[in-house]
């Protein structure tokens, strides 16, 4: 399995903060890493995030879910494989999870179909393993207040849809243990890094 590794979960749980941290230990070890975010990484990437994420676009939940898959496509296309390729490390925050968690659960469309078209958007590459913070919701919404900073689209949806979503990615993890790992993201940032860099050391080494 390629060293790819995925930070995930809803938002507010840190997956910004791990994802860099994780990152910048690598690179202190000598290894060559690639950081990522998913949507974005690439231009056509970054528009699409734009629009995704832009509070003043309607976007139906078969649309939403094309235009993440297609964000990715480019991603996988022009950095993932390469950078794997080349013997590299990925670091990424979020990747599939997040769209069978958001889409599927959150908006409810069909797992099936989701299947397909991240087949047809990831070309074969997997993560080796992901590593998903959870939140409590109640949590999450005091944390993304002080921000100060207004909600993007997703951020401004309620708490019903919040909580679906993170049991998608609890389900998704329970599925599949080899694969995923659930970490409490209320735990102090450092504490987090710990387990995470020690878990993905077993990998690289």
């Amino acid at each position: 399995m390629k060293p790819f590794f995925v930070i995930d979960g809803i938002d507010g749980a840190g997956k910004s903060t791990q994802t860099a941290m994780l990152a910048e230990a690598l690179e202190r070890e000598g290894r060559s890493v690639v950081k990522i975010r998913d949507p974005g990484g690439t231009e056509l990437s970054d528009r699409i995030r734009a629009v995704l994420l832009s509070p003043s676009s309607p976007i139906s939940p078969s649309a939403e879910l094309c235009l993440y898959a297609a964000a990715r496509a480019q991603l996988v296309q022009e950095i993932i494989r390469p950078a794997l390729e080349a013997g590299k490390i990925v670091v990424s925050d979020r990747f599939t999870w997040s769209t069978y968690a958001y889409q599927g659960s959150g908006r409810g469309l069909p797992l099936g179909q989701i299947r397909e078209l991240e087949t047809v958007a990831c070309g074969g590459i997997q993560p080796a393993h992901i590593f998903v913070l959870d939140l409590d919701i109640a949590k999450r919404t005091a944390r993304l207040n002080q921000k100060g900073s207004a909600p993007d689209r997703l951020e401004s949806e309620g708490d019903a849809f919040f909580q679906r979503v993170r049991e998608g990615f609890l389900s998704l993890a329970q599925s599949h243990p080899d694969r995923g790992t659930v970490l409490d993201a209320s735990r102090p940032a450092a504490e987090l890094h710990e387990a995470i860099f020690r878990k993905v050391r077993e990998f690289v080494q």
